[in-house]
C-alpha cells in the first residue's frame, strides 16, 4: 500500500493482518502496521524498514515506489525487530545503500544481525544534518522513547516529522477507526512508552520550534491535520496528568463476589455524580486497556478478593504494572474482601505507595465473602471521598 505523503516522500509500510499479540503480550484484533517511507530527491532516503513477517510485501511496495532509483541510504531511527527485522534483506539487495543511525544504532544491530556494515554506515549525532539535495534530515536522538537507540529525524522541506514509536497506534491503517485516534494510541503509550515520560517531554521541547505539517510514526496513520492537538496530548500523557475526569474500577474477582460488590459501587458512584466509571474485571478483560483507563482518569478504585494470604494474582499483577510504568497524580482507593482473613489490601498498600504522587483514600473497605446491607454504609462514605468536590 503506497501513497504519497508529499510531492517527494511516499509510504511503503505495510499492514499486519495475522499478527494476534503484539510484542507476544498486547492484544491486536485489527492487527499491526509497520510504518516505512522512502524519501525522492537527489538522495533518495527509505525510512526504517519493518518486521520480519512482512518482509516481503515491503520490498514489492519499495521497488514500486522507487522505480529506476535505487536507495542511497536507509535511515535507522528504531533497532526493535518489528522496525529492523527486514535491514538484512534490503542490505543484501542494495549493497551500495549506506546506513544512517547512531553509535547505538550500530552495536544493537550487531546483535540483532549478522550484517558486514564495513564502509556502509553514516553515523550522526543528536543535531546531526543530511543534505539530499532539497531535503534536508535534521536527526533527534531520543534515548528511552522508548528504546536506549532511538532517533527521530526532521525533514526542513516538507516540514514533516518522523517520529518513530512516538505518536504510534495499535491496529492496522486500513482498520476501522470508530473510537478514533486517540483511543487505541493511548492504550500503546501507555504500555509501551509510558514508563518514559520525562524522555518524551525531552523530546517535545527539542522539537517546541520546528514547524510541523506532518508526523510521520513507524505504527499507526500518518498525521496531518490538527497537528497541535497530537502534540498536546502526547504533553499531557508524558506529564502524567489526568487526561480526563473519571474513575476506573479494577477488580479481581475470583467467585463473582468482589465483581458483584464492584458493579454495585458503580452505580453508587454513578448516583453520586461521578464525571465518568469504567469497570474492567482484570481476570477477562484486556489488561493493556484497564491500563489506558487508569491513566486516563485521575481517580482509580482497586477492587481484589485475598488469595493465598495475599492477592487474587490479577490484581498483583495489574498493580505492578502501574508501578513499573511510573503511575502517579492520581488518587487511589482500595476495597478487599476475603472469607476468613482478608488480606488484599495488606498486599496492594505496600505496592501502591511506592507511587509518587498518589493518594490514598483514607477509607479501606473489607468485605466479608459477599456484599451484604451492612457493608453499604462503608462503600458510601468510600464513594462520598471520591466524589468530594474539590
Amino acid at each position: 500500500m503506497n501513497f504519497n505523503i508529499s510531492d517527494s516522500v511516499v509510504y511503503i509500510g505495510v499492514d499486519d493482518k495475522t499478527l494476534d499479540l503484539f510484542e507476544s503480550q498486547y492484544v491486536v484484533p485489527e492487527g499491526m502496521a509497520y510504518n516505512s517511507y522512502l524519501i525522492k530527491d537527489e538522495k533518495t532516503v527509505i525510512m526504517d524498514s519493518v518486521d520480519s513477517r512482512e518482509t516481503y510485501k515491503w520490498l514489492e511496495n519499495l521497488t514500486e515506489a522507487l522505480g529506476d532509483k535505487t536507495p542511497d541510504y536507509l535511515v535507522v531511527q528504531h533497532v526493535e525487530p518489528d522496525h529492523s527485522g527486514s535491514i538484512a534483506t534490503v542490505c543484501e539487495k542494495y549493497p551500495e545503500m549506506k546506513l544512517v543511525g547512531n553509535a547505538k544504532t550500530f552495536q544493537m544491530l550487531g546483535q540483532f544481525f549478522d550484517i558486514d556494515l564495513k564502509d556502509r554506515t553514516v553515523t550522526v549525532k543528536d543535531g546531526s544534518e543530511l543534505s539530499l539535495g532539497k531535503h534536508t534530515l535534521k536527526f533527534f536522538t531520543a534515548p528511552m522513547v522508548h528504546w536506549p537507540e532511538v532517533m527521530m529525524t526532521y525533514d526542513a522541506l516538507d516540514k514533516i516529522f518522523f517520529s518513530a514509536d512516538a505518536f504510534g497506534k495499535f491496529g492496522t491503517l486500513d482498520a476501522e477507526d470508530d473510537e478514533g485516534w486517540a483511543c487505541e494510541a493511548r492504550r500503546y503509550y501507555f504500555n509501551i512508552v509510558g514508563k518514559y515520560g520525562s524522555q518524551v517531554q525531552a523530546v517535545l521541547k527539542k522539537l517546541a520550534d520546528k514547524e510541523i505539517k506532518a508526523i510521520c510514526p513507524l505504527h499507526g496513520p500518518v498525521l496531518k491535520e490538527n497537528i497541535s492537538y497530537y502534540i498536546d496530548i502526547y504533553n499531557t500523557w508524558s506529564k502524567y496528568e489526568p487526561e480526563d475526569k473519571g474513575i476506573t474500577i479494577a477488580c479481581a474477582s475470583i467467585h463473582g463476589n468482589t465483581a458483584a460488590a464492584a458493579k454495585k459501587f458503580k452505580e453508587m458512584l454513578e448516583k453520586k455524580g461521578a464525571e465518568k466509571v469504567t469497570f474492567f474485571d482484570l481476570a477477562r478483560d484486556d489488561m493493556a486497556e484497564a491500563i489506558e483507563d487508569a491513566f486516563r482518569y485521575d481517580r482509580l478504585v482497586l477492587m481484589a478478593a485475598s488469595y493465598d494470604a495475599g492477592v487474587f494474582p490479577p490484581m498483583l499483577t495489574f498493580v505492578n504494572k502501574l508501578v513499573s510504568k511510573g503511575y502517579k497524580n492520581r488518587t487511589i482507593a482500595i476495597v478487599e474482601n476475603g472469607s476468613w482473613a482478608p488480606s488484599a489490601a495488606r498486599t496492594i498498600k505496600p505496592i501502591v505507595e511506592q507511587l509518587k504522587d498518589v493518594k490514598l483514600c483514607e477509607n479501606v473497605v473489607t468485605i466479608k465473602s459477599s456484599l451484604k446491607d451492612t457493608d453499604i454504609p462503608n462503600l458510601e462514605k468510600l464513594a462520598d471521598e471520591l466524589t468530594a468536590k474539590k
